[in-house]
């Protein structure tokens, strides 16, 4: 991914992210709304599968474009919320986590004292981690680690879970799946919502620059 450096350089690639991914589904309506019967659950089990990949597809990217501005604002750690200090401190964090050895532990403190008034560096390629498997749970520890509302979220997680992504578990799986093309129209239309809706949330946070800590508890 090139570097992400302006507010309408994220909006662009959120667009293309968004605008290929409601191209191919929409394709895929016409096509169920003109299989003959025979074809027609083939067709909406292929699209259950394919309303997955776009679902995940488009929360892992469109999070780490997001990650990306940010990383290339030049703001210092100390300046961002905690929750963006994670993602480029990580790997000492896990030294802290699991390390039992005194030199180690205050190694990585120091390192990290060190690193907070220097420019915020995320390693974008394992910052967002969806664990190939989307439900509700992974993306409301994504939409923290985003420090992103979850509240306009929380009433469709069962859709997630139940609709979505056991649905696609099944399919993965060979077992069969009874689902209209009216009830996978329907879903896709819930899915292309929330997908329209994260969206919309990286932009006003990124607008907004909900990502830097209150000045007042920036260290003097």
């Amino acid at each position: 991914m090139s570097k992400i450096r302006t507010l309408s350089q994220l909006q662009e690639n959120l667009d293309n992210e968004m605008g290929w991914r409601i191209k191919e589904l929409s394709s895929l309506k016409v096509s169920v709304k003109g299989a003959v019967s025979i074809a027609e659950p083939t067709i909406v089990r292929a699209g259950i599968a394919l309303l997955y990949a776009h679902w995940e597809g488009f929360i892992k990217n469109g999070s780490t474009a997001y990650l990306n501005y940010i990383t290339n604002q030049g703001i210092k750690y100390e300046e961002l919320k905690s929750c963006f200090v994670v993602f480029g401190l990580k790997g000492y964090l896990n030294t802290l986590t699991v390390s039992r050895k005194a030199e180690a532990n205050e190694k990585a403190i120091d390192f990290i004292m060190e690193q907070m008034t220097n420019p915020a560096k995320i390693s974008l390629s394992s910052a967002i981690d969806t664990e190939s498997n989307l439900t509700s749970k992974v993306f409301d520890n994504i939409a923290v680690s985003l420090s992103i509302s979850r509240t306009a979220y929380e009433s469709k997680y069962n859709l997630i879970d139940q609709s979505l992504v056991l649905r696609r578990h099944k399919i993965a799986h060979g077992e069969y799946l009874d689902l209209s093309a009216k009830e996978w129209r329907s879903l896709t239309d819930e899915v292309l919502s929330l997908m329209r809706q994260f969206k919309t949330d990286i932009e006003n946070a990124a607008s907004l620059q909900l990502y830097r800590r209150a000045a007042s508890e920036i260290a003097a």
